[in-house]
């Protein structure tokens, strides 16, 4: 009876061992374009700069997303509302966004990876904004 027992319990330890697990989606950009159409996204912001085979799959690098951002100085507000002393000056922010997209045999996005980013303290990073936010969402089909 113990060697059933210790046959179920050995036979059920490898079963769970064979059960996939999903990965989760750690920011807007993997959420938006994991198991796309790799056309999709290259018709949407533009072509890779190279690709290079790898197996069954092929990884391609991108890089867009060129914006030029201004910052105006930040000051204190001084009493009866005047401006006080200068917290922050005011500065340029050149972004833009790389990523190694791994596109599967038949052109799907297996992995995006987030080679070159601006992040920010206080909000989505710049790739995350410019390919996962509103953007990068298909417009609605208008109504007939």
């Amino acid at each position: 009876m113990n060697f059933r027992m210790m046959t179920v319990a050995g036979l059920a330890l490898v079963l769970a061992g064979c059960t996939t697990t999903t990965a989760i989606s750690r920011n807007a950009v993997e959420s938006r374009w994991l198991g796309q159409p790799a056309g999709g996204f290259f018709a949407q912001y533009g072509p890779p700069l190279s690709d290079v085979e790898s197996g069954s799959s092929t990884v391609y690098n991108w890089k867009g997303g060129y914006k030029t951002r201004k910052t105006p100085a930040q000051y204190e507000t001084g009493k009866d509302g005047k401006r006080g002393k200068r917290i922050s000056s005011a500065r340029t922010e050149y972004l833009s966004c790389s990523v190694q997209l791994t596109v599967s045999s038949d052109y799907v996005i297996r992995s995006i990876r987030l080679v070159g980013d601006h992040k920010r303290a206080d909000g989505p990073s710049w790739c995350e904004e410019f390919l996962g936010g509103a953007k990068a969402e298909k417009p609605a089909a208008p109504a007939s």
